[in-house]
């Protein structure tokens, strides 16, 4: 979400180079009598909104972004008027002040959305969560008769110890169902084998489901207020994408006489004992009061001036990422299937996601008798899939999805590709150490604060990073006015109790902020 995320979009396989189009227009910047006292690094939805915060109070600031558009990884990306997200992105929150600025900034344009996503395997679709039933009919009574007993299995003879994801997944639902739904997607998300993969994350991203528990859903409705996380079937989603949230948000602040400064990374962050004085950006040097960044940690580490403690130094390394690339294909045809987006657990195809972006919203796609899908690609930056030229990402994408039988080849018109860097921060064996580090630093400089995916390295929901964001901002005001308590943004979603004591009202409740983020998964210690 941070600014240091790279964008690139290519058309292909017909080769013409695509221009970044904003989704809404940006309002002209007024001029500034003088330096706003803030300033924020990265335009994504963090940096925006500490940015939207501070402006309720009357604090200006100004907002550095690399790129030349805001969102960050929640931008919507254009070509030839098809609108696409970089990933789909939800707006689901159980944060009473981050669902307001949602309704503030976007009205009558953030749309209520059905909620369909299935898994896809062997052509046929399955509904996700699992269905006994049409899980049943699916794969047929025999290996219908062969999961259960697997299950039964599992019931009997447990895994232990329950320390990995293939285990968690498998003691609850057998280890048949676990390769048949589970092992294929997550290993090319996350680019590691299962039994590699901490338990914990299984334990919090299917939170409450089993075998058991889904037949019960099946044959008694859950009421709203205990339905299990992932068994939500709707959400809202801005008329014209999640940029779309972003690029208003941009007018607003900047209406109120702060600044968003696009094309200028930052080059250095000038610091002394006690605090940070500046940062070089675009050939210009500013200056400020208090500082706010989204960078991802590594980054921010490595543009100290002068240069960082050598112990934090080494910890620069201590952070790494899961990157990946969308495939947008645009289909001569209607309607493909009905789901907002699909898991492709087909291990014979590189593909791991397939978003269906007409089903989001229907502005997204121009000519209704099209479609526009995007094929997502998990992979390490500087990988061979990474590298892949756009032309021949563009012919793969075209071949796996006629393979998978969900469009056909001569029906796929036209295509792009965008990478995103860093789009998922890696929870490994040192990330803690790296973090530890920076925590450290913090304490020594504490006019600059850290928000966001990539600015704490940790892989939450856009809630999450818009509640540090709304935190941070605040501790600003309270310090400038002297009054007010002073939040803990790093116990933010990592401490329950701090949750119930920092909610101020109703309206500021944060508390039920951990029911809604994923975990990202760990690898076991060796």
């Amino acid at each position: 979400m941070s600014s240091s995320n790279t964008f690139v979009l290519l058309k292909a396989p017909l080769y013409t180079r695509y221009q970044d189009h904003s989704v809404e227009p940006i309002a002209t910047k007024p001029s500034a009598d003088s330096t706003p006292p803030v300033i924020i690094l990265g335009a994504g939805p963090a940096g925006l909104t500490a940015a939207y915060e501070l402006r309720k109070n009357d604090i200006r600031s100004v907002v550095l972004e690399k790129d030349n558009t805001v969102g960050g990884i929640s931008r919507t990306a254009e070509y030839k008027g098809y609108l696409f997200d970089i990933g789909g992105h939800r707006f689901f929150t159980k944060v009473t002040i981050v669902r307001k600025m949602w309704q503030e900034v976007l009205g009558a344009d953030l749309l209520s959305r059905p909620r369909l996503s299935r898994i896809f395997y062997r052509r046929k679709f399955f509904h996700y969560p699992l269905q006994p039933m049409n899980a049943l009919f699916g794969l047929g009574i025999f290996e219908s008769a062969h999961c259960g007993l697997s299950y039964l299995w599992a019931r009997v003879v447990p895994i232990r110890p329950e320390d990995n994801f293939e285990a968690w997944v498998s003691n609850r639902f057998g280890r048949r169902l676990f390769r048949i739904f589970f092992e294929s997607y997550t290993e090319k998300v996350w680019g590691m084998s299962c039994k590699k993969i901490r338990a914990e994350w299984a334990a919090q991203r299917i939170k409450g489901l089993s075998l058991l528990s889904l037949v019960k859903n099946a044959l008694f409705a859950p009421k709203s207020s205990t339905a299990i996380k992932t068994l939500i079937h709707e959400f809202q989603y801005p008329r014209r994408g999640p940029g779309m949230m972003w690029q208003r948000t941009r007018d607003i602040v900047e209406a109120a006489g702060s600044t968003v400064e696009l094309n200028t990374a930052v080059e250095k962050i000038f610091w002394e004992p006690g605090r940070v004085t500046g940062v070089y950006a675009g050939g210009h040097r500013y200056s400020g009061e208090y500082f706010i960044s989204s960078l991802p940690i590594r980054e921010l580490i490595q543009k100290l001036d002068p240069p960082a403690p050598p112990r934090l130094l080494r910890a620069a390394e201590d952070f790494n990422y899961r990157d990946f690339l969308t495939v947008a294909l645009i289909v001569r045809s209607p309607e493909l299937f009905p789901d907002n987006w699909i898991y492709i657990h087909e291990p014979g195809v590189k593909v791991g996601r397939i978003q269906n972006f007409k089903n989001w919203s229907p502005e997204m796609v121009p000519d209704p008798a099209t479609s526009c899908l995007g094929l997502e690609y998990f992979c390490f930056e500087g990988d061979g899939l990474w590298n892949t030229p756009d032309a021949d990402l563009v012919a793969l994408g075209r071949k796996e999805l006629a393979e998978l039988g969900l469009a056909r080849a001569e029906d796929i018109v036209d295509g792009a590709v965008v990478r995103m860097a860093k789009a998922y921060p890696v929870y490994d064996d040192v990330y803690q150490r790296g973090i530890d580090a920076i925590c450290a630093f913090l304490a020594e400089v504490p006019n600059l604060q850290l928000v966001g995916r990539n600015g704490m390295h940790r892989y939450n929901n856009q809630d999450h990073s818009m509640l540090t964001a709304i935190l941070a901002a605040r501790n600003i005001v309270h310090e400038m006015r002297g009054a007010g308590p002073h939040y803990d943004l790093w116990k933010v979603n990592a401490d329950e109790d701090y949750h119930e004591g920092a909610a101020n009202d109703g309206d500021d409740d944060f508390s039920g902020l951990e029911s809604t983020q994923p975990l990202v998964p760990a690898p076991l210690s060796k």
